[in-house]
């Protein structure tokens, strides 16, 4: 996939995006955005704009590692990491990233399944 504009709370970030990710940060309002994909490679950010600096950067982001332990959010569902994408220049917040994981790939949790089934 292309460069993409990948919005967050703090700006945005011009990545080079799977298909995959562009459907996990499309939530259907015309923008894409940063926090429902994860945690971005490095290499795979181009630029970064900042709504402190108001300034576009021709450099990632820094990332930072906020916390890095699991934590169990909800039946069959980790946290295992939390961090944050941050100016080169100010180093103010342009979004965060949550990346999570199931404990039990084969369980029940987060099935769909049709009303009326046992």
């Amino acid at each position: 996939m292309s460069d993409t504009k990948l919005y967050g709370s703090g700006g945005y970030i011009i990545a080079d995006i799977t298909e995959e990710q562009a459907k996990k940060a499309d939530l259907g309002v015309g923008k894409l955005f940063l926090a429902p994909i994860g945690k971005l490679e490095e290499q795979k950010m181009k630029k970064h704009y900042c709504k402190v600096c108001e300034e576009e950067f021709n450099s990632p982001p820094k990332v930072h590692l906020e916390e890095k332990n699991r934590e169990e959010v909800a039946d069959n569902l980790v946290l295992v990491e939390r961090g944050q994408y941050n100016c080169q220049k100010c180093n103010s917040i342009i979004g965060e990233y949550r990346v999570f994981e199931k404990k039990d790939d084969s369980g029940e949790i987060g099935n769909a399944k049709p009303s009326g089934s046992p």
